[in-house]
């Protein structure tokens, strides 16, 4: 098992759904970065459990305890390890787990891989309680990118089959970017963000579920960060973007849509304002040959309905090899895509922050 990522900054993750505690450590971190508690804590609120309707019941407090790599607010160089501890578990609602596959969950393949030693409760290290380590690197990410002028910014485009308002997502300012943080469901259009919460209740109400698509665009990120091949900007922010569990899909500038283009219309013509060069459109995403371009880099993710809804379905008890019927019990999300938004965020902050860090620009 690899719980680790990144090149110059490393970030390993530990525990388990329903194990004391989950957490992580980064290593390399430049010496002298700002750790900004406020940051931190925003940020894991925006994907802690029980913040809605929407999300699943489990109350988390998710408040981090750094244990080392920090004095007086400023990071010392050395590896930062923190711990969130659990506190809301009921490891009991996954005792017929042990034998019996949820349907589009990692139940069975994490039996088969671990040899039947997986942890089963609450999804395990496969579950999305994972991801809150994750946010807390970003965090980290993001306070020393401001510092750059570099800031993410991130919406739900869809829910099911409900639209967002169609717009470009890196036109808006770090203001209106921080504004739209701050919303449950984060999306340009009220009216939609209001048909979406409707859609997900109603889903939920009939023990369904719900997917979505999330856009997110890094902002002021330089030119000439990347590289060909095998280590591209898209192929490091995509190892990252998929360690996300749910995601299914990953598309940059016009994605799949770029298909449809004439290579006329695809291409992004150069021009200069004297100081810099720069592109008249961005349908590659701020991304070419795997290098920056100094363009906004835009991307979308889909992510999937959540896995483990309540209604009956047809499984595997794969220890007696029979054919069984299953009623998932637990509390889940509704439409995981709603609270995966700050987990993309963070996700696209630490891998600018990594490709940054070594390229020098923060020292170390």
């Amino acid at each position: 098992m690899s719980s680790t990522w990144g090149n110059k900054i490393k970030l390993t993750v530990y525990g388990e759904s329903h194990s004391r505690a989950i957490g992580g450590v980064i290593d390399n971190l430049p010496p002298g970065l700002d750790v900004d508690p406020d940051e931190i804590t925003f940020e894991l609120k925006r994907r802690a459990t029980g913040s809605s309707a929407l999300a699943t019941a489990r109350k988390e407090s998710d408040i981090p305890e750094i244990l080392s790599g920090v004095v007086d607010g400023k990071t010392t160089g050395t590896p930062l390890a923190f711990v969130i501890y659990n506190s809301d578990q009921h490891s009991q609602d996954y005792d017929n787990l042990k034998t019996t596959a949820r349907p589009g969950h990692a139940d069975y393949t994490g039996f088969v891989r671990y040899n039947g030693f997986n942890d089963y409760r609450g999804g395990g290290h496969f579950s999305g309680r994972l991801t809150a380590p994750i946010v807390f690197a970003g965090a980290i990410a993001k306070t020393a990118l401001k510092k750059k002028g570099i800031y993410t910014v991130s919406r739900i485009k869809s829910i099911a089959d409900i639209e967002d308002t169609e717009f470009d997502i890196s036109s808006l300012s770090e203001t209106e970017a921080n504004e739209l943080k701050k919303k449950i469901i984060p999306t340009i259009d009220e009216s939609a963000a209001q048909k979406m919460e409707s859609r997900v209740l109603k889903l939920k109400s009939e023990l369904d579920s719900a997917g979505g698509i999330i856009e997110c665009a890094i902002i002021n990120m330089p030119e000439g960060c990347g590289n060909p091949i095998f280590d591209a900007f898209e192929s490091r922010l995509s190892s990252l973007i998929f360690s996300v569990p749910a995601v299914k899909g990953l598309e940059f500038g016009k994605g799949f849509d770029i298909t449809k283009m004439r290579g006329s219309e695809a291409n992004d013509p150069f021009y200069t304002d004297g100081e810099r060069v720069m592109t008249k459109t961005n349908n590659n995403g701020g991304i070419l040959g795997g290098i920056t371009s100094g363009m906004p880099i835009v991307f979308r993710c889909a992510v999937k309905p959540t896995a483990s809804i309540s209604r009956e379905q047809d499984t595997v008890n794969f220890r007696e090899m029979k054919n069984e019927k299953l009623v998932v019990k637990g509390r889940h999300d509704a439409c995981i895509a709603v609270r995966a938004v700050s987990v993309i965020d963070a996700a696209a902050a630490l891998c600018a922050f990594d490709f940054l860090c070594e390229s020098n620009v923060f020292g170390g």
